[in-house]
């Protein structure tokens, strides 16, 4: 079994079938062994009726009880050692599928960890889900074919050469018609991967369309617009819902015919062995075997057909996952350092310039310049963005990411212990020296951490955010289990907890996208004070319009039309310029 933490290996990206031979080169030796075991057991199968055979006609027609005896002692025998061989194979094969699975999760994952911040402008939520949930398991579940599947053609030879041995008619018949059988299949295959293409990027579409839908059901009930997005949301699920019937439709015929036709054709080997036994051509004893070969020959006809059926919707799954593992990160070409000391960041883009060591607000006329600054000031888009007289595009991405943290107001949280939602590796003090290297890019997989983070560490960040009554609210405490994307917890208490989380990190550039949007206006205050203290002395740039925020602000950017228009103190802006007293005056008594 593949290990949690063991390295994966490089997956063959160049097409979904090179990407399922890498799934089987990776467990070779396991591989062989299911296709050893597959073989024996379909080859027993076959040697059943033979030996039956052997004991009607030296045992039961000639009276010989002694041959009767041990010729059904060597059958009962064979029966046991199958059965024994029937469960190692199923055994092995099963690892086969854990294998193949868990190894998929862990290319996927760490593929999505080394794209970072650029996987959601390359491909969306929903495509990720679709991999995740079904064509991983797809996958999987397609390589348990490859053991039985060779089996059923060493078993196939051998069936044909054992009835080469009582007709040369009844063996032709089995050698041909299983490759006949392959012809009328296989247009039914193709066609199958066509239906099947259709319907994974439909149920992509829809699945991001399901999170959308979640995400906003809030604020759609507050507009009155949940009714259109339902709408639209039941068109997409008919439609699916039709490409589905269309795969359906194809699977019934392949499993129609992969039934019928075996039935047909070994109906036809029955019949012709019947016949030549008529003439006397073959004994009775012949006679039985053929009809036990017969029977034997269902399992690796069934197989090879199911065979077939799962590689032609494993391949349509792999081509998916090899389509995500093609997609590349963002360059880095930097190749000079970071300025060793703190040092002013400035975004000719919109002319604002953060000062080091300072709490700098920017408020804008629309809510997207200012993240859009934080994203340019944070590197997540390209930009001419400068830190101190160096170019951001010029540092590597690893030195910015150590030490600018940019905290989105929806940022994602993990499932677990809050203890391990909101930190997950050994942290520096809040106030004083040192950075933690840190990278926001690619967060660490949930239950997999680096170190632990003190307790006195925790409390600061906890106090900073003023987070402690969610803390004595939670039955556990710190120790209670929270869902993913903390959807047990309201809203406000979700963004104190991602700010808890950017506090824990102490980085040297705290770049935050409206961390108190969701608050009261009490808490709201706590939250604007106690942050200006924790991150005293440190770069922090903070994206709102909340007069409670803007009035701890040493700074306030007013940004209209993306451009920083005014810069000062926020009451020295609320008395120079009309548009931003507009801006904030919903709470300016609040401030008064």
């Amino acid at each position: 079994m593949i290990d949690a933490y063991e390295d994966p290996g490089t997956p063959d990206r160049r097409g979904g079938w090179r990407y399922l031979a890498w799934l089987v080169g990776r467990q070779w030796p396991r591989c062989l062994a299911g296709s050893v075991l597959a073989s024996t057991w379909m080859v027993l199968l076959a040697a059943t009726p033979y030996l039956m055979a052997r004991a009607v006609d030296h045992g039961l027609e000639p009276g010989d009880m002694g041959a009767l005896a041990g010729w059904t002692g060597a059958l009962v025998g064979v029966g046991a050692v199958n059965a024994w061989l029937g469960m190692l194979r199923h055994r092995t094969m099963t690892l086969v599928r854990m294998d193949a699975n868990f190894r998929t999760v862990k290319v996927v994952v760490g593929h999505a960890t080394r794209l970072g911040a650029a996987l959601r402008g390359q491909v969306g939520t929903g495509e990720v889900v679709t991999i995740g949930v079904g064509d991983v398991q797809t996958i999987s579940t397609s390589l348990t074919a490859v053991g039985p599947g060779i089996g059923a053609v060493v078993a196939y030879g051998a069936v044909g050469g054992l009835m080469l041995s009582v007709s040369t008619r009844l063996a032709l018949v089995v050698l041909i018609g299983v490759p006949v059988l392959g012809v009328l299949l296989g247009p039914l295959m193709g066609r199958l991967q066509g239906r099947e293409t259709e319907y994974r990027e439909g149920q992509a579409v829809l699945t991001a369309r399901i999170g959308d839908l979640a995400g906003g059901l809030r604020v759609l009930n507050g507009l009155g617009g949940k009714s259109l997005v339902a709408d639209a949301f039941r068109r997409d699920s008919e439609r699916l819902r039709e490409r589905g019937y269309r795969v359906g439709a194809v699977t019934s015929w392949i499993q129609a015919l992969g039934v019928g036709l075996p039935v047909l054709f070994l109906a036809l080997v029955t019949w012709l062995g019947a016949r030549l036994a008529a003439e006397g051509r073959i004994s009775v004893g012949e006679l039985v075997s053929v009809y036990g070969y017969v029977v034997a020959l269902g399992w690796p006809v069934a197989f090879l057909i199911e065979m077939g059926h799962q590689l032609s919707r494993g391949v349509v799954a792999a081509r998916r996952v090899v389509a995500f593992l093609r997609l590349e990160p963002e360059p880095d070409t930097g190749t000079r350092d970071a300025p060793a000391e703190p040092s002013a960041l400035y975004d000719p883009a919109s002319g604002v310039r953060v000062l080091p060591g300072r709490l700098t607000a920017l408020a804008g006329s629309r809510p997207t310049d200012a993240a859009e600054v934080l994203d340019r000031l944070g590197r997540y888009t390209p930009s001419d963005a400068t830190w101190g007289d160096v170019p951001l595009s010029d540092i590597p991405l690893p030195q910015i990411r150590s030490r600018i943290l940019v905290a989105e107001a929806e940022a994602d949280l993990f499932a677990g212990p809050l203890r391990n939602v909101v930190g997950d590796q050994d942290t520096p003090p809040l106030r004083g020296a040192g950075n933690c290297a840190t990278s926001h890019d690619a967060p660490a997989p949930a239950g997999r951490h680096t170190g632990a983070v003190s307790d006195a560490h925790l409390t600061q960040a906890i106090h900073a955010a003023a987070a402690e009554d969610i803390i004595r609210t939670l039955p556990d405490g710190l120790d209670s289990q929270v869902a993913a994307q903390a959807s047990d917890l309201s809203g406000g208490q979700r963004q104190r907890i991602r700010l808890t989380r950017a506090l824990l990190t102490a980085p040297e550039v705290l770049l935050a996208v409206e961390p108190t949007s969701a608050l009261d206006a009490h808490t709201e205050a706590t939250v604007a004070a106690r942050l200006r203290d924790a991150r005293d002395g440190r770069t922090t740039v903070v994206a709102s319009t909340s007069p409670l925020v803007l009035d701890r602000a040493d700074t306030v950017v007013y940004l209209v039309d993306g451009k920083a228009a005014a810069t000062g103190a926020h009451r020295e802006l609320l008395t120079t310029e009309p548009g931003y007293r507009a801006l904030v005056a919903r709470d300016e008594e609040v401030v008064r």
